[in-house]
C-alpha cells in the first residue's frame, strides 16, 4: 500500500505541474516574474513533499503502535513476565498467522489476535492512502492560490530546494553522529567487563567464552594488537602493490597513452574494482596461495595454507582502480598551461611529470590512494578465505593473521547475546578502527597542505 499510495501522490503532483504551468503560460497573465515552469514546480513540490512527509511519518509511526496495541489484546496469563524476546516471539507469530501461514495448532487467543491485527493492518492502509490523498489535495490548494503574475515562484523553489538538500546533509551528519554514539555506547559496556589496557595492549586474542551454561569454552583474552597488526599487514601489502601500480598506470594513461588506447584501457581496468570479492577470494585460495606454498618449498620457504600475502597481493590488484582512476582524473586535470610553461623552459617530459604535474594533482593522487587504504582495511571476504581466522602477532607475511572486520564479523556470528564481552568486542574493535581511520585522514590533510603546489 505503501507502494500504491507513493504512486498516487507523485500524480497528484505531476498533474498539479502541468496544470499551474499551463495556467501562468496562457497570454492573459501578462509579463511574468518567474517562467512558467517554476510555477509548476512550485505548485507539484508544495503538493507533493507534505504528503509525502506525512506517509513517511505514518510508515514508520503506525507499525510499532499496531505491535504495542495487538499485544495487549492477548490475555494477562500469556503476558505475565513476558520479556522482550517473548513479547518479539509472540508478535512474529501472530503476523505468521495473520499472513495465513499456520503451523500446527494455534490457541484460539492467537487465532483471535491474528485476525483483529489482520483487520488493523487493512484500516492503517486505507487510512494511510486516504491521509495522503487529503494531504496532497491540501497542499495542491494552499499553492494554487498563490500563483499570480507578480509571484516570486523561482525563489520559492529555491527555498524549497535549499530545505531538501540542507535535509539530505543535515541526515548524513546525523547518520554519521548516531553511528558514532551507538559505537561509544556498546564500547562503554564493553570497557566495563575488559579493562582498556588489556584491550588496548594485550597481546593474546581469544574471544570465545561460554554464552549459554551448557557451553563449554575459555574465560576469554581480548588482547586486540593481533588483531590490529594483522590487520595494518594485509594493508600494507596490498598498498605496496596497488599505489605503484595505480599511480604508474595514472600516469601512462594520461600522459603517454593515445586517446584510442586510454577510451579502452581505462574502463577495463575500472572493471577490477566490480568484481565481487569472493570471486577475489577464490582466486586467492585456488590460485594464488597454493602457487605461494609451491614457490617457497622450492626456494626453501615455509608458507602457512593461509597466509597475509596471499590476501594482501590479490586485495592489492582489486584496489588498484581506486589509486589509477582518481590519479588520472587529477592529473589529467592540471591545466595545460602548466605543462606548456615547463616545456618552454627546457624541462622534459619525465621532469614535468615529477615537478609540475604530480606536485599539482597531489591532493587527487592522496585522495585515492586513502580511497584504497580505507578498501583495504574494511576488506572481509579476501582475508576470511585466504589469510584465516586466527590472531597472530608476526610480520612476517608468510604467516596466516586476521583483521578486525573478519573478528567483528565472527563475533556476531550464530549464538550472539549483547550483554557478554564476546559480542560486544566487536563494538569495541569498530570503535578502534573508526579513531584508526580518521587519524589517517588527518594525516593525509595534512600531508596534502605540507607538500602540494598551489597556482594562480
Amino acid at each position: 500500500m505503501f507502494v500504491w499510495s507513493l504512486l498516487l501522490i507523485v500524480a497528484i503532483a505531476a498533474v498539479a505541474f502541468l496544470l499551474a504551468r499551463s495556467r501562468m503560460a496562457s497570454p492573459g497573465n501578462g509579463r511574468l516574474h518567474s517562467l512558467p515552469g517554476y510555477h509548476g514546480l512550485y505548485v507539484a513540490l508544495w503538493t507533493g513533499l507534505p504528503s509525502l512527509l506525512l506517509l513517511l511519518f505514518w510508515t514508520a509511526l503506525h507499525g510499532p503502535l499496531m505491535d504495542h496495541f495487538i499485544l495487549h489484546t492477548l490475555p494477562a496469563d500469556m503476558l505475565a513476565d513476558a520479556g522482550t524476546g517473548k513479547r518479539q516471539l509472540l508478535l512474529s507469530e501472530i503476523q505468521t498467522i495473520a499472513n495465513g501461514q499456520i503451523f500446527g495448532q494455534p490457541n484460539a487467543a492467537m487465532l483471535a489476535a491474528a485476525e483483529t491485527y489482520k483487520d488493523w493492518k487493512n484500516l492503517a492502509n486505507l487510512a494511510m492512502l486516504a491521509l495522503g490523498f487529503a494531504a496532497a489535495l491540501l497542499g495542491l490548494s494552499l499553492a494554487w492560490r498563490r500563483l499570480a503574475p507578480a509571484f516570486r515562484a523561482r525563489q520559492g523553489v529555491e527555498r524549497v530546494l535549499n530545505g531538501i538538500m540542507f535535509s539530505c546533509a543535515a541526515a548524513a551528519v546525523l547518520t554519521t553522529l548516531g553511528i558514532m554514539f551507538s559505537l561509544l555506547f556498546e564500547s562503554a559496556r564493553f570497557f566495563e567487563m575488559v579493562p582498556l589496557h588489556e584491550f588496548l595492549f594485550g597481546l593474546n586474542w581469544e574471544p570465545q567464552i561460554p554464552l549459554r551454561d551448557d557451553q563449554i569454552a575459555g574465560l576469554g583474552a581480548f588482547g586486540a594488537i593481533p588483531v590490529f597488526a594483522g590487520t595494518l599487514l594485509i594493508a600494507a601489502i596490498a598498498m605496496l602493490i596497488a599505489t605503484p601500480i595505480g599511480i604508474l598506470s595514472a600516469i601512462y594513461l594520461s600522459e603517454f597513452a593515445s586517446s584510442r588506447f586510454r577510451t579502452t584501457a581505462k574502463p577495463l581496468l575500472e572493471m577490477l574494482a566490480g568484481v565481487p570479492t569472493i570471486v577475489y577470494g577464490f582466486f586467492a585460495i585456488l590460485v594464488v596461495a597454493p602457487a605461494l606454498r609451491q614457490f617457497g618449498a622450492s626456494i626453501g620457504l615455509d608458507v602457512a595454507p593461509n597466509s597475509a600475502f596471499a590476501a594482501g597481493a590479490v586485495m592489492g590488484f582489486m584496489i588498484i582502480p581506486f589509486v589509477s582512476s582518481l590519479s588520472d582524473d587529477a592529473i589529467s586535470a592540471v591545466p595545460h598551461s602548466l605543462r606548456e610553461g615547463s616545456y618552454g623552459l627546457g624541462a622534459t617530459q619525465a621532469e614535468t611529470i615529477r615537478l609540475v604535474l604530480l606536485p599539482a594533482a597531489l591532493p587527487g593522487i592522496v585522495g585515492g590512494v586513502l580511497l584504497a587504504v580505507s578498501r583495504a582495511i574494511g576488506e572481509t571476504m579476501i582475508v576470511v578465505m585466504a589469510a584465516g581466522l586466527i590472531a597472530k602477532m608476526t610480520a612476517n607475511p608468510l604467516d596466516a593473521v586476521t583483521t578486525v572486520t573478519v573478528q567483528i564479523v565472527t563475533l556476531l556470528i550464530g549464538d550472539t547475546s549483547f550483554d557478554s564481552p564476546k559480542t560486544l568486542a566487536a563494538f569495541a574493535l569498530g570503535l578502534m578502527l573508526f579513531i584508526i581511520t580518521l587519524i589517517l585522514n588527518v594525516i593525509a590533510l595534512k600531508i596534502v597542505q605540507k607538500y602540494r603546489e598551489k597556482y594562480d
